[in-house]
Parts: structure tokens; sequence; C-alpha cells
């Protein structure tokens, strides 16, 4: 009886584990595919409008870190969820 409690929990733990390894790749891959689009559509817009480039590199600058700000936000809920 105590052993299969042990086996419960232990897949519960790994369960767990799991979860919280998923929940993060899903975020960082988000997060890449976010700052990727930013900065193609960044470099683009500077190739088509060079005098503007100033204005959209901050721009861009921007986004990222807001993008970067929730991703840091989103992988310490994940990682909130390992078991103690």
């Amino acid at each position: 009886m105590e052993c299969m409690l042990l086996a419960e929990a232990t897949i519960g733990v790994g369960l767990a584990i799991m979860g919280v390894a998923l929940g993060c790749g899903l975020v960082v891959i988000g997060a890449a595919r976010g700052i990727g689009m930013i900065a193609g559509n960044a470099v683009e817009s500077i190739a088509r409008q060079p005098e503007a480039g100033g204005r959209i590199f901050t721009s861009m600058i921007i986004a990222a870190a807001l993008i970067e700000g929730f991703t840091f936000f989103a992988i310490v809920v994940c990682m909130m969820g390992l078991p103690k």
C-alpha cells in the first residue's frame, strides 16, 4: 500500500515537471517568434525608408523589451508549478 502511494506521488511530480517544461518551451517559442517578426519587419521598414531608421529602431527595441518582460514573467509563473 505504501509503495503504491509512493508511485502515485512520483508520477504526479513527473507530470508536474513535464507540464512546467512544456509551458516554458511554449513561452520561449512564442517570444522568439514575436521578436523575430518585429526585427524582420523593422529591417524591411528601414530598407524602404532609411531616414526613419532611428525611430523604427527605437520602437523595435521598446517592443522587444516588452516581449522579453512578458516572457520572464511567464517563465516565473511556469516555475511556480514545480513541486516543492
